[in-house]
């Protein structure tokens, strides 16, 4: 396709990723106080000593100081649930403009990576759903006796939301790898070698990318994506063994779609098949004399 082409077609997708976007934010910005309740609940679990309360309400709240904060809020927690419940369709689009781009034995594993990399995101927002109470509480009783946590909406919000984008992008770690490997950039050799070093790089990247940088949340980031790096690789490991036996049962099986299989340069003996009729014709068993 031209360039052109391209791009209308990409316009196109994206015209669809953001209506369905749009779709979801709708339902997000209808559903918002169920929504917010759910969001809140880390917060309303901590003690009561250590969060604010008003003296004339028994609920747990969280305060806004602008006069615009409640609207800006409904609407960011609308988009927030856009995203997550249109991510099959807009990661659908997306595999659908770069499919056309692949390798025939790499557009077979689309659709899987799609629904792997949705439930892979799923795990890791489930998981920072569970940490986010237990990090609040360190963070909130470090400040010790005599204090209180008086968190604005949006602050908190924005910290929660932060929270479940970086576990679940995290948990894509080992879906990244597989691919890699799957398509010969990631061999297991090398993810063997630098296995340790992989390791210890994915807990500095924890320390560095969880919110609160807090001791807790860092181990309940990385010691999961550890064991998801470790599955990868056993799985990369797996698959590399598994193709060296098929290379070496058959040579020109797993060659890529633009690259040409070898010549056989023996000669091949080529009937006639006018020579066969006629000798079946006149009754005769004789076999016609080689040609090359």
């Amino acid at each position: 396709m031209p360039l052109r082409e391209h791009l209308i077609e990409l316009r196109g997708r994206l015209i669809k990723a953001l209506l369905f976007i749009a779709l979801g934010a709708i339902v997000g910005f209808i559903f918002y106080p169920q929504i917010l309740d759910v969001l809140k609940h880390p917060y309303c679990d901590l003690p009561a000593k250590y969060r604010f309360q008003s003296a004339n309400s028994t609920e747990c709240q969280l305060l806004f100081t602008g006069p615009l904060d409640g609207f800006i809020l409904r609407l960011k927690v609308g988009g927030i649930v856009g995203v997550v419940l249109a991510a099959p369709f807009w990661l659908y689009q997306l595999w659908a403009f770069i499919t056309p781009g692949l390798h025939r034995n790499e557009r077979r594993w689309s659709m899987a990576f799609v629904g792997a990399s949705t439930a892979l995101f799923a795990a890791g927002a489930a998981l920072s759903y569970l940490t986010i109470e237990k990090a609040l509480n360190l963070l909130v009783s470090v400040a010790g006796p005599g204090t209180i946590a008086a968190i604005t909406v949006d602050r908190y919000i924005g910290f929660v939301t932060a929270m479940l984008l970086v576990f679940g992008v995290s948990f894509e770690l080992p879906l990244l790898v597989i691919m890699l490997n799957l398509v010969g950039v990631l061999p297991a050799r090398l993810l063997l070698r630098w296995q340790r070093v992989s390791i210890f790089l994915i807990f500095v990247f924890a320390a560095v990318a969880t919110p609160s940088q807090d001791p807790l949340s860092m181990c309940m980031l990385a010691i999961p994506m550890a064991m998801l790096f470790e599955g990868a690789v056993l799985a990369a490991w797996l698959h590399d063994r598994r193709k060296a036996r098929r290379e070496a049962a058959e040579p020109f099986a797993n060659l890529p779609d633009d690259v040409a299989s070898p010549l056989d340069e023996r000669p091949t003996r080529i009937e006639d098949p006018g020579d066969v009729d006629a000798d079946t014709d006149a009754g005769s068993t004789a076999q016609p004399p080689p040609r090359l």
